[in-house]
């Protein structure tokens, strides 16, 4: 039977032969890089898994995990916080909201310092920055309020917002705020805050500082370039002798790592 061609739209014939080697090579090549990449996001991805206890999927693929607090929880029985346990799962850390602004001192942060420290639950404190203020002034205003003791975690500026303050002023003012810290207390502080905000106003000046970050929109790590200490990866867990929701954080490291970021 005579062979009829096949013909292209722009009036070319068209080749009918099958594809030759280098192309199906090509093609293979794509498929292994594909695998390869999936492979390794699968593997690097953390493994969450629900707990009906604390009412949220966790990553199971870190050892210690933690909450932040603030008056919004209310009174808490940190006895009951302390002793929680589901599986493999317990609370190993509390960051408790101290100061804010100014002036201003959280009405739960006395009571919240006191008894978590009283159960032995490590501890950290954490300032919510008002970028319109002196950074200076806000770092006395923590000072004043906030002892640190031997086992503690670093003090925390939590910095998410910037009431219309120019990048400028805002990097000023942290700078300020974070020197004033460590000048005092004799050890470099955390800085929290969330992906977008730190890579749109603090990247590469503060990347020496301990991060905290929150992202928990989506399923996987953090999606920032630079290395991280906590993950606050949930707003919505529920924790016994805690009313209302809380919010879940890891550490990324083993416990010899987070030993190390103790105050000594």
């Amino acid at each position: 039977m005579k062979e009829i061609p096949i013909f292209a739209r722009d009036g070319k014939e068209k080749s009918t032969r099958p594809p030759g080697p280098k192309y199906l090579l090509a093609i293979l090549a794509i498929g292994i890089i594909g695998f390869l990449g999936w492979w390794w996001f699968a593997g690097s991805a953390p493994d969450f898994e629900h707990y009906d206890d604390f009412g949220i999927e966790i990553p199971t693929n870190f050892q210690i995990h933690g909450i932040d607090v603030s008056k919004y929880q209310q009174r808490i029985n940190w006895e009951a916080v302390k002793a929680m346990q589901a599986k493999e799962v317990k609370i190993g850390f509390v960051f408790i909201k101290a100061t804010e602004g100014l002036g201003n001192m959280d009405q739960q942060f006395r009571r919240n310092w006191e008894n978590a420290g009283e159960v032995g639950m490590p501890r950290g404190a954490y300032h919510f920055f008002l970028a319109p203020k002196s950074g200076a002034e806000q770092a006395e205003n923590f000072i004043r309020r906030v002892e640190l003791q031997k086992g503690d975690l670093p003090p925390v500026l939590d910095v998410e917002q910037t009431y219309g303050v120019s990048g400028p002023k805002l990097r000023v003012g942290v700078k300020a705020f974070l020197d004033r810290l460590e000048a005092h207390y004799g050890v470099k502080p955390i800085i929290y805050t969330n992906v977008d905000f730190y890579n749109r106003h603090l990247k590469d000046e503060f990347d020496e500082y301990p991060l905290w970050v929150a992202h928990y929109l989506q399923k996987d790590r953090p999606r920032i370039a630079r290395n991280w200490a906590f993950w606050q990866y949930s707003e919505t867990g529920r924790v016994t002798g805690i009313r209302g929701k809380v919010d879940f954080n890891v550490f990324n490291g083993d416990s010899t790592d987070f030993r190390d970021l103790l105050i000594e």
